[in-house]
């Protein structure tokens, strides 16, 4: 339980905890009833600092009761025990505490004065000279740079823990980039929405009219719109949404969308009749794509004398037979520089896929396969019984430092070492990670791309497989027999089915495809945790950590909120033994299963089996609370082998796990999926969303709740509109035009 407290003051005793990277701190207070312990983020905060905190009290399961820090202020210390205390505790560079009490004693008080503003005076003492005393300076005038620029985000109602991001990108002219342009803050990087920079440029006096304000909200409206799959937006859909936004009018909107365009900021250009705005680096990513895959499309490497002979070869090799469709498709791989090939359940893209690979072998290709997520590349892995990797992985991702963006260390001036790649789940791909992949190819080597397009699409912008296959550039092979032991599974049956709109037998009950009937919400939360708990494990030997529930929804009854929730108390109930914290509506508990909701380039992970080392975890990623440390301040997250430790500031970026969206488990295979359909929003009830829920499933699936609802989602074609212009772009018998913007229209 929390109990408010408005304000806490006192000087700093101690730093028990803290993380140069977030700010996120754990010190002792020296307060008027005692020394307590604070927790929040805190950068930059030194022993002898007098502190003013407001937040609450919160109850740690083993160290009581914690003073949670929303917000502070901070005064230099005053006197010379605070001064003492302050320089001592290796705060600023250079300055320890035989240096510091020299300092205090031949300057008093006044040392801080001194070390600021006239530190040649510093050469007095022994020891220090002139260039040591600069640099002490130096690092004491960033300390202060880092305490001006948090007293104003707290002035201002903006987080904190923004402080440390901003002054590692701009230094100690932070503070003044913000003052000059406080939209700089609406981005993807800083996590700020355009109504709190809104209000922040309304604080520094800029008008309603500025360009800086109204290119924020033309930016901001572009970048929001990734989030639903848009590479662009049509300029008239993109000037009415910042209008409404920015409460403006249009005439100037389209006078700032022009001086965006004429920096280069974004970029403009004709697309099937839509005047498609985009931002720079999309529509970079969207042409780069364009242009690789039109080229090789257009390469035909010369096919092995030999091909009839080495297909039946690696036939007898695997001991099958293939069918005309995979004969066709692996033929296809023996000449093509990219290829496509898709297919639903039971159709065989596993087999031809491993008939692709035995090619490749043959013929002395090095061959790299890949997936988007950890769990979809261990599947494919497993399958083709060779080493697969997330494409990020593949690409050796990174985080920039002083850009603040993703990097790839694969790309065109250092490829890739594989003369062949194979991606399974392609329809997960998005359009800038497929620029990327592009770019890291080696001339002359080939794409294979895997998947199903009838599954949702990327959660990130563009449809890439879709586009691909409509455009009929790239060669592409679609399997649609459903062999005779994948029939026999009504998971099969059944995801067929719906694909083709037709509703399946609920009635059945069948082998490994079932329906329980609850039309009420609290009896399907029920229903799914006694199946997890109780029935699945002890009637059908299947252990927890291998069923998988899932909702077309967050909220309502029967989303995962409330879902897991359930899920937590009935399969790792709080206990003495397990460490615990609390964060927003969740507690997370050693033992919990937990997913990874954002990208976080500069996560560090190890390999404690091997030794390895990296940075990145990735959306969708799901892994294991293997420990708390024993005052919450420390998590750590196994992801399929990968510890992850994480400070209580980056729990926003976790959730539990017990049940996800659907969305979320795009790309990943579980032996049982249960999945809630019971309510929802119309726009999450469609049958994408049921088709893909069906086809997570290998061994057993099971739908708790209303067979009206299942009805719904079977009519629901309804696929919700993306702008991309892959497609058009690729339709176009000039690829290298796609390069070209074709100005403001």
């Amino acid at each position: 339980m929390e109990e408010q407290l408005n304000i806490v003051e006192g000087t700093v005793s101690s730093i028990v905890f803290h993380n140069e990277e977030n700010g996120y701190t754990i010190l002792r207070l020296e307060a008027g009833t005692g020394e307590i312990t604070a927790v929040g983020c805190m950068p930059g905060v030194a022993p002898g600092e007098s502190l003013t905190l407001r937040g609450g009290w919160v109850r740690h399961p083993t160290y009581g009761e914690q003073f949670k820090t929303e917000s502070m202020e901070r005064r230099l210390p005053r006197g010379v025990k605070e001064v003492f205390h302050y320089l001592s505790s290796g705060v600023v560079k250079g300055i320890g505490q035989s240096t510091a009490r020299r300092m205090v004693e031949e300057f008093g008080e006044d040392a801080l004065t001194i070390l600021e503003q006239e530190p040649e005076k510093l050469t007095v003492i022994k020891g220090i000279t002139q260039k040591r005393a600069r640099q002490m300076s130096e690092s004491f005038r960033q300390q202060m740079g880092m305490r001006s620029l948090l007293e104003f985000l707290t002035d201002h109602g903006l987080p904190v823990q923004l402080g440390t991001a901003l002054y590692r990108q701009w230094g100690t002219s932070a503070l003044d980039v913000i003052r000059t342009n406080p939209y700089v803050l609406v981005s993807d990087e800083w996590g700020v929405d355009f109504a709190a920079a809104d209000k922040l440029g309304e604080d520094m006096g800029i008008g309603a009219e500025d360009p800086l304000r109204l290119e924020a909200a033309l930016l901001f409206e572009l970048t929001y719109n990734l989030n639903n799959g848009h590479t662009f937006l049509p300029r008239g859909k993109l000037v009415d949404a910042a209008a409404q936004l920015a409460c403006a009018g249009t005439t100037p909107l389209e006078q700032s969308l022009d001086c965006l365009l004429e920096c280069g900021q974004l970029v403009q250009e004709e697309i099937a009749g839509e005047q498609a705005v985009y931002l720079a680096e999309l529509y970079m990513a969207e042409a780069s794509v364009a242009q690789r895959v039109g080229r090789m499309s257009g390469d035909h490497p010369v096919p092995p004398g030999d091909l009839n002979r080495l297909l039946k070869r690696i036939q007898k090799e695997q001991g099958i037979t293939y069918a005309p469709q995979q004969v066709q498709a692996v033929e296809l791989a023996a000449c093509s520089r990219v290829m496509l090939l898709t297919g639903g359940p039971g159709t065989g893209k596993t087999t031809t896929l491993r008939g692709v690979l035995a090619l490749f072998d043959h013929l002395g290709l090095n061959t790299a396969l890949a997936a988007p997520t950890g769990r979809a590349a261990k599947r494919l892995g497993e399958l083709c019984g060779t080493e697969a990797a997330t494409i990020h992985r593949l690409l050796e991702t990174g985080f920039d430092p002083y850009s603040g963006q993703l990097v790839f260390s694969k790309d065109e001036d250092d490829p890739l070492d594989a003369d062949a790649v194979i991606v399974d789940e392609a329809s997960m791909v998005d359009v800038t990670l497929m620029a990327a992949l592009l770019d890291a190819l080696k001339p002359g080597s080939r794409l294979i791309l895997v998947g199903d397009p009838d599954q949702l699409p990327s959660v990130g912008p563009g449809c890439v497989l879709s586009d691909l296959l409509r455009s009929r550039l790239v060669p592409a092979v679609r399997l649609t027999e459903i062999f005779r032991q994948a029939a026999q599974s009504a998971i099969v049956r059944s995801a067929h089915q719906i694909n083709c709109g037709q509703m399946p037998d609920l009635r059945a009950n069948d082998n490994d495809f079932f329906f329980l009937r609850r039309t009420d919400p609290e009896s399907a939360v029920d229903t799914i945790v006694d199946l997890c708990r109780r029935r699945l494990p002890e009637r059908m030997g299947i252990p927890v950590d291998q069923i998988q529930v899932l909702s077309p929804t967050r909220r309502r009854g029967t989303g995962t909120a409330s879902l897991n929730r359930a899920l937590q108390q009935a399969l790792n109930p709080p206990s003495e033994e397990k460490g615990e914290r609390a964060f927003g509506e969740y507690t997370f508990r050693r033992g919990d299963r937990v997913m990874q909701v954002k990208n976080n380039y500069d996560l560090l992970w190890r390999e404690p089996l091997t030794g390895q080392a990296g940075a990145g975890v990735f959306n969708g990623d799901i892994g294991v609370i293997t420990e708390v440390a024993p005052r919450g301040e420390l998590i750590t997250v196994n992801f399929e082998g990968r510890e992850v430790e994480y400070t209580p500031d980056l729990l926003g970026e976790l959730e539990p796990a017990y049940a996800v969206t659907v969305h979320k488990a795009q790309g990943s295979e579980y032996r049982a999926v249960i999945l809630a359909a019971v309510d929802g929003a119309p726009m999450l009830l469609t049958r994408g969303v049921l088709y893909t829920a069906v086809t997570r499933a290998r061994s057993l699936f099971i739908i708790v709740g209303d067979e009206n609802v299942v009805a719904r989602m079977v009519e629901n074609d309804r696929q919700t509109r993306r702008y991309s212009g892959l497609r058009a772009r690729l339709a176009r018998e000039e690829i290298g035009d796609s390069f070209r913007p074709a100005g403001r229209g």
